[in-house]
This record gives structure tokens, sequence and C-alpha cells, in this order.
């Protein structure tokens, strides 16, 4: 039997991370009801994560498509999307953010509570609140606590809100006639979330 450095037998398939908060649409809205501040539309009783992605998409609201891939995903996978689906939107990233893009990055590679922190405060004391800037704020209240010695949970609703925040930001800043292009592809990346 061979084994591998990290102690698992290699004949022994690692089951796949999950990606979904909830396996229903409805659960999520259930649970974190903050979400139904920033939608227009509400999932159906039994309806799949995929099928409800794809109904927000041609709706007279797609960008309920972009909040619904920020809450429905567990944090870490939301703002790994985020930070996707920014960088593929603005193409260059602004100088003043550089830094957080490979605290983010770290924090993504190693998810450590001081690589946590570490964005949580480059995000703060940014000079601006940019989209990368609310995905660095989404890392800070992605779970745990928020500073050494600090008892204070954060409400789940928290770092989604800010990895949406950052997309549509990010969105915003595309000039009108290409904005319809760049929302399908970030949408197309979200589907991939759905699929996992």
């Amino acid at each position: 039997m061979n084994v591998m450095d990290d102690g698992h037998d290699e004949d022994h398939t690692v089951p796949p991370r999950r990606a979904l908060r909830f396996e229903q649409p409805i659960d999520l809205y259930r649970e974190i009801p903050e979400i139904a501040l920033f939608t227009k539309h509400r999932p159906f009783e039994g309806e799949d994560p995929l099928e409800f992605l794809y109904r927000l998409r041609g709706s007279t609201t797609p960008e309920d498509a972009i909040t619904y891939s920020a809450f429905a995903p567990e944090p870490t996978v939301a703002i790994s999307w985020g930070l996707e689906a920014v960088r593929s939107t603005l193409h260059e990233v602004p100088p003043d953010d550089a830094e957080l893009i490979v605290l983010l990055g770290q924090w993504l590679d190693h998810p450590t509570v001081e690589n946590r922190w570490r964005v949580m405060q480059t995000a703060l004391f940014a000079p601006r609140r940019s989209a990368i800037v609310y995905l660095g704020l989404a890392v800070g209240w992605s779970g745990g606590a928020l500073a050494p010695n600090d008892p204070v949970s954060v409400p789940r609703w928290r770092a989604p809100k800010a990895v949406n925040a950052g997309v549509l930001r990010a969105l915003g800043q595309v000039p009108f006639e290409r904005r319809s292009v760049s929302m399908a592809r970030i949408l197309d990346l979200a589907v991939g979330l759905f699929r996992v």
C-alpha cells in the first residue's frame, strides 16, 4: 500500500470539497434571510440551484444571479469566484490594490487565521472601497474572530454581501455598451460553483 505524505491512502478517493452552503436555494433564503434584501426574485420549493441561477440570469434583474452566486457557496469558494470575476472584468487592477491581491491569493492558498487578519487589516485601512477591497473585507468576515481576543462572531451574510459588492462594483466600472458581455462572463464563471 502506498501512503501519500499527508497520510491519505492513494487507493482511496478524497471526497470533493463542498461548494454550496445548502442543497436547495430555498434553504439558503430560509437560513440566511438577508439575501432577500438584495434580490427581487425568490426560489421555488424544490428548485435546483443551477436552475435558479439560470432563471435569475434570464430575468429582468440579472444582477440577482450575481448576488445569489455570492451567497450560495461557502465563503472561501465565493471569494475565490469573486476574485476571478473581478479580475476578468477589470483586466487591469489599480496599483493601490496590488498588495491586497497578493494577500488575497495567499489567504486562498493558505486560509490561516493570520493570513485572514492580514487581509482584513489591509482592506480596512485601504484609501478607497474598490472591488478588491470589498473582497478583502469578505475574507475578514468569512468566519472566526475579527481580531485576536475578539469574541464577536460575524453574521453569515457579511462575507457574501461584500463579495456581491465587489463583483457589482467591478461590473459598474465597465462601459455601458460592454456591461452585458462582462456580466455574461461573470455568470459563466459562476455556473461552475453550482456543478461541484
